[in-house]
């Protein structure tokens, strides 16, 4: 029974429900549902009767504004506004949400929770706030991390909008909300933390803590000291890692809480802070926290024991007896998130704690772990140690260091084996640290034990001869102790000793001369020995450099990055050690200023001992390890003192001293040095060229000069005189000294032979000689590189006998016809000149300095085809150029004069242009070259200069020249404007050959020249705009425009064009210049000279300028500028060639006055054309504004077309009727296709006002033209005849449209017997006449590629045979066509039809392809019913079924297709997307093939079911069904997209959802008409052949099955499921009882059949890849069927809608015919069970003898094969 308690005040009004007896069921996925109840259980509900029935409203269970286990109430269902109106609505189901499983639910809420405070008003986030506390204080430690981060960043937002309304529920929130400061997850603690300061500022934090303090307490208390991990999560909810997680992050936030409320605290709440942490520490459960399993948690640990000694150290001292023994024996800790912990914890422990040595055995307990912590380095932790240990020295008593000798012994060994450790060896920062810090406590060490005491005396010896001095040694064989900061501490000590004992007491005294002495055997152990170690060596000279220039050694090793710094006190008693918190102290060793040297007389005496050594070694066993010691220790140590040393050692061995030097450097330098390196068999000379410079800096000038002139003249190895060259340019010091020898003759001399050598050599070709040369090759380009104060290394006089010499060498490279064994000396002839002209100020004022500039341009100008060059040559010659038209043009009084640089390069640039053919890479090169020049100058020289103008002048052709370029333009261009009516033009000499010779593959000039100016003017217009100066003023810059604009418009022009063409004008995309240069030059200037181009020469000019007009509409925006150019219309005649192409172009931007004007002279003309028989030009300027929509009076065309018929009476042979066409003008022409574009306007314009007898002459002169052209298909070759063919066309074909859709009131307004004249007879007779045409076309013109090639033609044929009827193809009159042994039923036309077109589906040309398609689409659907059932002359041999061929003409275009597309195809596999060329044969072939299916895919469609199932047998057995299906996914894309779309969604037009169009006319995305097209087919495949589709998809294997899956589940399925769902609900099929419906959400049908007392309901469901996944047929409702019956009928069902080829709807008719023949008493089939068979549709008629059953004959064929019986099977007698 329930019991219901009302507790508490009205403010919170909180209800509690106890349960006593029995919890109330609720809903669960995983609980049993009663049976029958099909509605789930309800809370809600739930709520709803204990509301009626005890007439009490309580509250869900929810949460408190405790943290009792007492759960306060939040509203949340209707009524609860009554109780507390206070909490809003939207907030209580995020509150409810917040106590949901789900972790995303909880998330989610959380993060809603927070929107919702910033958004809401403060009085709507107010009424949370009573149940806020509990809430937070449960999801702030949710195991999730994310929404613990959401949970302070909602109450960053709460604290935000609520302010003060926090405090009463403070003390709630504060002990979790300090637990989350302290999250092991940074961003949640981050987050609390700013939700903490956000709510208090810095002054009243300490203030909340201290009012909360208490309570904060109590949680940390309880869940450091009561709570498990089985409490803090439930074990049924919760696994046990997550539970085991929350508590050890519990746990270390509680730790790490309750020393953040220590240190938040205020100082007068400390002592209180006392009594309450007695009660957390005195347990031992808590301090048994040290020994924790968990890292996390001992670290935590003991940076809160830190928090104690530091904030509360009488607590500390009270607990000294727990507290030292578990800080000072866990020093062995070295997890990394324990020890930094543990080491600050015993720093504070032995600083707060004074007898914290007696809790513990030292000797046992503490030493012995830190002796072994100390021999492994720290483990890895040495950053987080070491610094910690001089801090800890100075803190131990005297207790735990006796005895001292022993301690600091096993300390020290200890510390200084750590070095050695695996992980210190290996890490250079770890190894530094290690030693910083062994030094420093030697340091401290001998600063506390300097008495004179023989104890402290053994110490100081101690820790030099056993400590210091072993670990110098193994420095010098070890780089990482090398590297680091050893050598410079040592350096610093031994500075600091020397200091003190100058000026304190012997100790200090003794301890220098002792550590020399000692030192000084080591040197002598380690150097004194032939086989001496190099490595030794090597450490050595380096420990002695750092001593000796302490100030050059990087200090990056020394300079520590955190933790505890010492300072050492002058005492040396140790008072100041350190502090234990780590607060920074700098020694005054490591203190940012430098250090010096050693000063002692004991340092220069180790010195002089070693290089004695070392020359005694060298002098008796030539050793050469020692001559190199001896070399480094000259680097360091180049006193006299030492060179004296080494000279009285010489005078010991050598007896007489007569002529030597006085200065010892020199005598050692030619006594010694000099000999060594004269010796030939040695090869390094690095150290000996050192130690000459080491001899040098105690030298004179005068001695300087000398000495190296004396090397020079002994022609030693080339090499030493470049490392002496680069050692003396290493510092200015030494460059200096040696100024007299570098600008001397004896240096310049031998260097100029070494050119010629070099050049020699070079030029020579020899790859050992080169390879000999090669420090040679780098002396000089090191000679001439090197420059000191903008002045040339050597004697200017010698500079230049050596570029001299250089050039001559690279002039003799141009004439070479095989340069590359040249590339090395080219490279360095590179190398010399780029320095010569960067360095040298007015060099190229030299005329040989301009050669030699202009050679290099040549080069780099040139295809590498020409220079045998490298790319890596000539990026370096390019280089070269640049600075020296910069070191050219910067000088202010240069001109381009003739002879200069920029004078010779423009003409030599001009005539390449002109007398030279250029490939694209030639021209490249030459516009690079160029385009680097000129960019250069626009960037040096002022805008003032004339440079650029004056190159540019020289370098433009003249006007004649530009007229001789245009003119070698091949005239091809000609061909695609005429033919679509954009130019009307005459040729004088039209001949075959004109046109059929192809265009040459190299660069015109003209394109040639037009690319370079264009580029270039483009490059220095765009380098002025970035250098923020003004448009360059080029020369002539209007005529370059023009002419790049007049080549452009020819590349657009050439149709067809070779690759050269195509490859030109993508060049020019890429370089900016697709649209001209017009921004160059002002639009009225360039028009006005385009159209006086276009007046004077017409041709290309015109169509340039009409594009120019139509690119930048000029019709629109410039209008007036147009008027203007013209002036009146008058001005346009009398018309010529070139003004009738002028005033074509303008006329549709004419006003209509104006075209008026031209209507009426035009007509003037016309009318009067007796008086001049040249009427062309007048009905060209008519035709013109005519096309324009110029309105003109009925009555002028009237006039205009009787004149026309009066022509057609007296001048006959302007219309060509009966001509041969080969003999015919282009002027004829030209009028006759004007005649026919007039006839063409009236009837699409104005067919009303024609009478009988103008129609007469319309429809005859029409006939007439056709009969023309068919006759004089051989004359195609000629682009005139082709433009006469296609007029006549275009006229048929606006006939056609106009006679198949004129509107009702033109055609009464016709003459009566007009319509049917055009149906009986004029339309047999044009099509009599077309239909033939390709095919003669094809005959005479074989191959596509010809340039000759009709396809124009062809192109508009097609859309006239486009219209032709049904009626006509059925009964054409085309020759007969007819194959032997070809099986076919059809008529002797049709059959003629389909093997005179289908051969030309292969034909490559695209026009004709598409034209065939169109005419057979139409006759496709008519076949079918040529093949009788009853007729069998065209099925195939018996087999298990019978089948039956479709058309054997298509067929066999398909079987040669299918061959063609295997080889293209064969590389790809299924889903690779082959990118198909347009215009190749590779597109003609698959266009053909897929053609081919389409026309199958019709035919198939057309036949009915019984048909249907012999042809799809047909295709099974050839297989080509499955090989279209492994070709279509390889031509359909990836991604069938629709490009252009945005993102891809659910509405995206794609290849299937488009219906394809197949225009005759080019489109402009031609390239995506293929994979349209093999989409399209496939989409029919699957439509009409699913059940074949289905079957090929089943065979595949499993790669190519699951990609034709995915593909067509995602874009086909779909498409196609909607079709066939939407043709069952426009279905008009009525069937006799049986009714069928679709649901289209679902993609379901259902089909009900009812007769009699019979009532069947079937559910046909799609599959999602619907129709390669088979259709599901569910069961209805049935009444009066048995099981049997009703199993079998499904199953006949299911197999018709998987077998049968076609629509679900002809799948049901089926079976109802089937399910109506069993009606019938048709017995069924005893091996199918069904009346009619599931693919062929035939009846049960194969009877056995014994038992009279019935069966079908392909049935009976399954069963005899796969039985290998020929029994019945029912009976088992003998069938036959």
């Amino acid at each position: 029974m329930w019991h219901v308690e009302h507790q508490g005040t009205l403010e919170s009004f909180v209800t509690k429900i106890k349960i006593t007896s029995f919890l109330v069921p609720m809903g669960g996925k995983n609980k049993q549902r009663t049976k029958g109840n099909v509605r789930p259980s309800s809370s809600g509900r739930a709520a709803e009767v204990l509301t009626r029935e005890g007439g009490a409203i309580p509250g869900f269970v929810g949460f408190d504004t405790t943290v009792s286990s007492e759960l306060s109430y939040v509203p949340a269902f209707h009524g609860a506004e009554e109780l507390d109106n206070l909490v809003d609505a939207d907030f209580r189901l995020v509150l409810r949400k917040l106590s949901k499983r789900d972790v995303v639910t909880r998330l989610k809420a959380v993060q809603d929770f927070g929107s919702m405070c910033q958004e809401r008003d403060a009085e709507d986030v107010k009424g949370v706030l009573p149940y806020w506390p509990r809430i937070y204080c449960k999801i702030s430690v949710d195991h999730d991390r994310r929404i613990r981060e959401a949970t302070q960043l909602a109450l960053e937002q709460l604290v935000l909008k609520v302010r003060r309304s926090l405090a009463p529920f403070l003390k709630s929130l504060m002990g979790h909300w300090i637990l989350s400061q302290c999250d092991t997850y940074t961003p949640a603690a981050s987050a609390a933390r700013r939700a903490f300061q956000a709510a208090f500022s810095a002054t009243k934090q300490p203030e909340a803590l201290s009012f909360c303090k208490d309570e904060i307490l109590n949680v940390l208390q309880d869940v450091l000291l009561k709570d498990t991990a089985d409490t803090l999560s439930d074990p049924q909810i919760v696994t046990e890692d997550e539970r085991e997680a929350k508590y050890l992050r519990m746990l270390t936030s509680s730790l790490l809480g309750v020393k953040r409320l220590l240190s938040l605290l205020p100082q007068n709440d400390m002592a209180a802070m006392d009594h309450r942490l007695a009660h957390l520490v005195s347990p031992a459960k808590f301090w048994k926290y040290s020994k924790h399993k968990a890292p996390q948690v001992r670290g935590a640990f003991f940076e809160m024991l830190c928090s104690v000694c530091e904030l509360t150290p009488s607590l500390a001292q009270s607990e000294a007896a727990r507290l030292c023994p578990a800080v000072l024996l866990s020093v062995d800790d070295t997890d990394p998130l324990v020890l930094p912990a543990v080491w600050e914890a015993v720093l504070h422990v032995v600083s707060s704690v004074p007898d914290c040595w007696t809790h513990i055995n030292s000797k046992k307990g503490f030493l012995p772990k830190l002796w072994s912590l100390l021999k492994d380095g720290g483990k890895g932790m040495a950053k987080a140690l070491h610094p910690n240990l001089m801090p800890f020295l100075s803190k131990l008593p005297q207790q735990v260091t006796d005895p001292a000798l022993d301690f600091y012994t096993a300390f020290f060994t200890s510390l200084i084996l750590g070095i050695s450790s695996e992980r210190a060896a290996n890490s250079p920062s770890e190894s530094a640290i290690i030693v910083t810090a062994t030094i420093e406590c030697l340091r401290f060490c001998i600063l506390g034990h300097l008495e004179e005491e023989e104890d402290q005396s053994k110490i100081r010896s101690m820790l030099i001869s056993q400590q210091l001095l072993p670990l110098l040694e193994s420095a010098f064989e070890k780089p990482i102790l090398q590297n680091g900061p050893l050598s410079l501490l040592v350096t610093e000590m031994l500075v600091s000793w020397e200091k003190r004992a100058s000026s304190e007491s012997k100790v200090f005294q003794e301890l220098v001369a002792d550590f020399w002495e000692e030192l000084g055997l080591a040197f002598t152990r380690h150097a004194d020995s032939e086989e001496a170690d190099r490595q030794a060596l090597e450490g050595i000279a380096a420990l002695l450099q750092v001593m000796r220039y302490p100030e050059r050694v990087n200090r990056k090793h020394t300079l520590k990055k955190k933790s505890v710094k010492i300072s050492f006190s002058e005492s040396g008693t140790g008072d100041k050690p350190g502090t234990a918190g780590g607060e920074a102290a700098k020694t005054e060793l490591t203190s940012t200023a430098v250090c010096s040297s050693p000063q002692t007389r004991h340092f220069e005496e180790v010195v002089c001992q070693l290089v004695q050594l070392c020359l005694v070694h060298v002098n008796e066993r030539s050793s050469e390890r020692h001559l190199v010691f001896l070399s480094h220790l000259l680097q360091s140590f180049h006193t006299l003192s030492i060179f004296t040393t080494l000279v009285e050692l010489d005078d010991d061995v050598k007896e007489g001293s007569e002529g030597r030097a006085n200065n010892p450097a020199v005598r050692f330098l030619l006594e010694r040095v000099v000999p060594w390196l004269a010796e030939k068999e040695r090869t390094d000379t690095e150290h000996l060229v050192e130690m000459v410079f080491s001899s040098l800096s105690c030298c004179s000038r005068q001695e300087t000069t000398r000495i190296l002139d004396h090397i020079t003249m002994m022609e030693l190895h080339c090499g030493i005189t470049l490392q002496i060259i680069q050692r003396v340019c290493a510092d200015q010091d030494t460059l200096a000294s040696c100024r007299e020898w570098l600008k001397g003759s004896v240096l310049g001399e031998h260097l100029l032979r070494l050119t010629k050598e070099l050049c020699k050599v070079g030029h020579g070709g020899s790859s050992s000689a080169s390879s000999r040369s090669c420090h040679s090759w780098t002396l000089i380009s090191t000679v001439l590189s090197q420059h000191h104060n903008n002045e040339p290394l050597i004697g200017e006089v010698y500079m230049e006998k050596i570029l001299e010499n250089l050039h001559a060498t690279l002039s003799e490279t141009k004439s070479l016809s095989d340069a590359g064994n040249m590339e090395p000396l080219v490279s360095f002839i590179c190398d010399v000149a780029s320095t010569f002209f960067s360095s040298v100020q007015n060099c190229l004022l030299l005329p040989s300095a301009e050669e030699l500039l202009l050679t290099v341009f040549q080069l780099i100008a040139q295809d590498q085809t020409h220079t045998y060059l490298s790319d890596s040559i000539l990026d370096k010659l390019a280089k070269v150029c640049i600075a020296g038209v910069q070191s050219l043009v910067q000088h202010s009084q240069y001109e381009v004069a003739q002879g200069g640089f920029l004078h010779s390069a423009a003409l030599w640039v001009q005539s390449k242009l002109l007398s030279e053919s250029l490939d694209i890479k030639s021209l490249q090169y030459l516009v690079q070259a160029v385009q680097s020049i000129v960019e250069t100058i626009t960037s040096v020289c002022d805008q003032d200069s004339a440079i650029l103008s004056q190159f540019f002048t020289h370098l433009m052709p003249s006007v004649t020249e530009w007229t001789k370029l245009r003119q070698a333009l091949p005239s091809h261009w000609v061909k695609t404007s005429l033919l679509a009516s954009r130019y009307r033009g005459v040729c004088e000499s039209s001949c075959k050959d004109t046109w059929k010779m192809k265009v040459p593959k190299v660069l015109p000039a003209h394109l040639s020249v037009c690319a370079l100016l264009g580029k270039v003017s483009r490059a220095a217009s765009l380098c002025n705009l970035k250098n923020d100066k003004c448009q360059p003023q080029l020369p002539n810059m209007m005529h370059t425009v023009a002419e790049l604009l007049y080549s452009l418009q020819w590349c657009q022009e050439m149709e067809n064009a070779p690759t050269m063409v195509s490859t030109y004008h993508s060049l020019l995309i890429e370089w900016g210049l697709s649209g001209g240069l017009h921004d160059l030059v002002t639009t009225t200037d360039l028009l006005e000279m385009l159209y006086s181009r276009s007046m004077e020469l017409g041709g290309l000019w015109s169509l340039t300028l009409e594009n120019y007009i139509a690119t930048h509409d000029l019709a629109v925006t410039h209008s007036t500028s147009l008027s203007k150019l013209y002036g009146s219309v008058e001005s346009l005649g009398p018309v010529s060639p070139s003004k009738l192409s002028t005033l074509q172009v303008l006329c549709p931007t004419m006003t209509q006055e104006d075209r008026q004007t031209l209507v009426a002279l035009a007509t003037a003309a016309i009318i009067n054309w007796e008086q001049d028989d040249d009427v062309y030009g007048s009905v060209a300027v008519l035709l013109c504004c005519l096309q324009a929509d110029t309105e003109v009076e009925d009555e002028v065309v009237q006039a205009v077309l009787c004149t026309m018929t009066e022509w057609r009476t007296h001048k006959e042979d302007w219309f060509l009727f009966g001509s041969d066409l080969s003999k015919a003008t282009t002027q004829q022409l030209n009028l006759t296709v004007e005649l026919m574009r007039f006839l063409s306007w009236l009837v699409t314009r104005c067919p009303s006002i024609l009478g009988h007898s103008q129609w007469d002459f319309l429809l005859c002169a029409m006939l007439a033209w056709l009969e023309v052209a068919s006759e004089n298909v051989s004359s195609l070759w000629n682009p005139w005849v082709q433009l006469f063919v296609c007029e006549s066309a275009a006229l048929i074909v606006n006939l056609s449209r106009f006679f198949a859709s004129a509107p009702p009131d033109v055609l009464e307004k016709l003459p009566p017997e007009l319509v049917a004249e055009w149906r009986d007879f004029f339309v047999d007779g044009i099509y009599s006449l077309l239909l033939p045409m390709p095919v003669k076309i094809t005959d005479v013109f074989k191959e596509p590629d010809d340039p000759v090639f009709p396809l124009a033609v062809l192109r508009s044929l097609g859309v006239a045979l486009t219209y032709a009827p049904v009626q006509q193809l059925n009964q054409n009159s085309l020759p007969a066509k007819l194959v032997a042994d070809q099986r076919t039923n059809l008529p002797p036309p049709l059959q003629t039809l389909l093997n005179t077109f289908c051969p030309l589906l292969v034909f490559n040309a695209r026009p004709l392809q598409v034209t065939v398609y169109h005419l057979l689409a139409k006759v496709m659907p008519q076949l079918p019913e040529c093949d009788g059932e009853g007729d069998s002359g065209k099925y195939e041999d018996e087999g298990d079924e019978p089948s039956l061929s479709p058309p054997a003409a298509l067929m066999a275009v398909l079987s040669t297709c299918e061959e063609l597309c295997d080889s293209i195809l064969a590389g790809l596999q299924v889903g690779e997307f082959a990118m198909v060329s347009p215009h190749s044969v590779e597109y003609s072939c698959i266009l053909g093939y897929l053609l081919a299916w389409k026309l199958l895919l019709t035919f198939f469609r057309s036949s009915p079911s019984h048909l249907r199932a012999h042809y799809a047998q047909y295709l099974k057995k050839t297989c080509c069904l499955n090989n279209l299906l492994l070709h279509l996914f390889k031509l359909m894309p990836e991604n069938p997209v629709f490009p252009g779309q945005a993102a891809e969604t659910r509405d995206s037009k794609t290849y299937f959802t488009e219906t394809i169009t197949l225009a005759l006319e080019q489109n402009d995305h031609v390239e995506r008409e293929l994979p349209h097209l093999a989409c399209s087919v496939y989409y029919g495949a699957v439509q009409d052949l699913p059940a074949m589709v289905r079957l090929w998809w089943n065979s595949q294997e499993k790669r190519v099955s699951g990609t034709v899956e995915k593909f067509t589940t995602k874009y086909v399925s779909p498409v196609l499921s909607a079709q066939e769902i939407s043709s069952v609900h426009s279905s008009t099929q009525l069937f006799e009882n049986m009714t069928v419906k679709a649901r289209s959400a679902a993609r379901e049908v259902i089909a009900t059949y009812s007769v009699d007392e019979i009532f069947i309901e079937l559910v046909i469901q799609l599959p999602q890849s619907h129709p390669l996944g088979s259709v599901a047929v569910e069961s209805g409702r049935r009444v009066g069927v048995s099981v049997q019956q009703w199993r079998n009928w499904m199953l006949q069902l299911s197999t018709y809608l998987t077998h049968q080829n076609g629509s679900i709807m002809e799948g049901l008719a089926l079976w109802k015919n089937n399910v109506d023949k069993r009606f019938e008493g048709i017995e069924d089939c005893m091996i199918c069970f069904s009346v009619i068979h599931g693919s062929n549709y035939s009846l049960p008629k194969k009877a056995c003898r014994t038992c009279k059953k019935k069966f079908h004959s392909a049935c009976l064929y399954k069963w005899f094969t796969s039985s290998n019986k020929s029994t019945c099977p029912l009976c088992r007698e003998s069938f036959f």
